[in-house]
């Protein structure tokens, strides 16, 4: 559920037309809607145990009002670099909410995580747990560890979003996993605290998560017999969201907690889940306008103002998102198929082909759904293009939480050599 709905003939974020929105600040836009957070916050915060830290995954959407907006639910952050901590530590989130992942930290990120108490690292290699030892030690701390295990389960999702097979870059290879938590029981500076897994994104089977949990259960129970404390179990995240219309829904949270559940009962360990999309994606549009009408020799192109520097995930992964006009279809509104495309100067740059859609003119809205998620965050300036603007609503307001980026921004870190003069 969003609360993105037509009202009055206009689509509208909560209480505000987003054409409202668009006659002050311009377009391209990302708004986010603070109602559809918190709902599917609490959605899944609900469906898990009362002790569980959901440490929602900053890489989805890191805005500060976003962050903030979560903070005050209770969440927790699952972080994958220095500069995601440090968004997740502004927006109020405390360090010991804080799940630090990823296969390349740096020893600078580790001390940074180490002087702000985090609670856990997901290690993901032998020659990272030796760094992290070797920092904590200069720091006269222990670092709380829990590896991150490849369980090579087959996610069915994009191969670009599949991290859980043995051929990935993530997580310790199963076969050498014993030895992993061994190696770490002899360093002075590391507490083994858990065991971590996370198979992938935008899965829509509970199947594959059954398998990992399973696999990662009968772990716990063989390091414990083997002496080391495992009292954590991090599950990871990836339970997708539905982008089409006509598709059906993916599990919803409740059979999802309940599975987690079912498979940990016995374990005694505290659950640690990382939901990212689930929580974000359909609680953002982003709203462009029409540039040009092209008719090609054989199609209409939509042109847009927002381009895929603005959201790369259709040229990226192929993903479909929803493509609706902000001024609401009538019975007499002609329709006809464009394939939508931005200005950049790529052919990848399409956000839809060959879709059906009313009959649109230059200056028209409209919005790109279930876009909350891996858009403003995976944005960049190519083609010199500014970052969009990221607005946040509540009821029947509206904040700009990130303004659209300025040339200064775009180009004033840029310098000039003395032999240019």
């Amino acid at each position: 559920m969003n609360h993105f709905d037509y009202k009055n003939g206009e689509l509208h974020a909560e209480d505000v037309a987003l054409s409202a929105i668009a006659a002050e600040i311009g377009t391209p836009f990302y708004c986010y809607s603070t109602a559809t957070l918190e709902r599917h916050y609490r959605v899944f915060s609900e469906a898990m145990q009362k002790d569980a830290l959901v440490a929602f995954s900053v890489k989805a959407n890191g805005n500060l009002a976003v962050l903030k907006t979560l903070a005050s639910l209770g969440a927790g952050a699952d972080v994958v670099s220095g500069g995601e901590l440090k968004r997740a530590l502004a927006a109020g989130i405390p360090g010991e909410k804080i799940v630090f992942s990823g296969v390349g930290k740096t020893k600078a990120e580790m001390a940074l995580g180490l002087k702000n108490r985090i609670y856990q690292f997901n290690v993901e290699s032998e020659v990272e747990l030796l760094a992290l030892d070797e920092v904590a030690g200069a720091l006269g701390v222990k670092a709380p560890v829990a590896f991150r295990v490849n369980p090579d389960v087959d996610a069915k999702t994009h191969a670009k979003i599949s991290t859980g097979g043995a051929e990935t870059k993530f997580g310790v290879p199963w076969s050498h996993v014993h030895t992993a938590y061994a190696t770490a029981a002899k360093l002075k500076n590391i507490e083994i605290v858990g065991v971590d897994v996370h198979i992938g994104s935008q899965l829509t089977d509970l199947a594959p998560f059954e398998a990992a949990f399973t696999r990662v259960v009968e772990l716990v129970g063989d390091l414990r017999r083997e002496g080391h404390a495992i009292s954590r179990i991090d599950l990871g995240g990836g339970l997708g969201v539905p982008y089409r219309n006509d598709n059906l829904p993916p599990p919803d949270p409740a059979a999802y907690g309940a599975l987690a559940a079912r498979i940990t009962k016995n374990t005694g360990a505290r659950l640690i889940m990382e939901p990212g999309r689930l929580i974000a994606a359909n609680a953002g549009v982003l709203v462009a306008g029409v540039i040009y009408v092209k008719q090609g020799e054989n199609k209409k192109f939509l042109i847009l103002d927002a381009a895929m520097n603005d959201l790369i995930r259709p040229a990226f992964y192929d993903a479909y998102h929803e493509i609706v006009p902000v001024a609401a279809p009538t019975a007499d509104t002609q329709w006809t198929h464009y394939d939508v495309v931005g200005p950049v100067c790529e052919t990848s740059d399409i956000f839809a082909a060959d879709r059906p859609l009313p009959v649109l003119k230059s200056d028209d809205k409209v919005a790109i759904l279930t876009a909350g998620a891996y858009g403003a965050t995976m944005s960049s300036a190519y083609n010199a293009r500014p970052l969009a603007a990221e607005v946040l609503v509540k009821g029947g307001e509206w904040a700009v939480v990130r303004p659209r980026m300025d040339d200064d921004a775009l180009f004033g870190n840029d310098r000039i050599p003395p032999w240019l003069g």
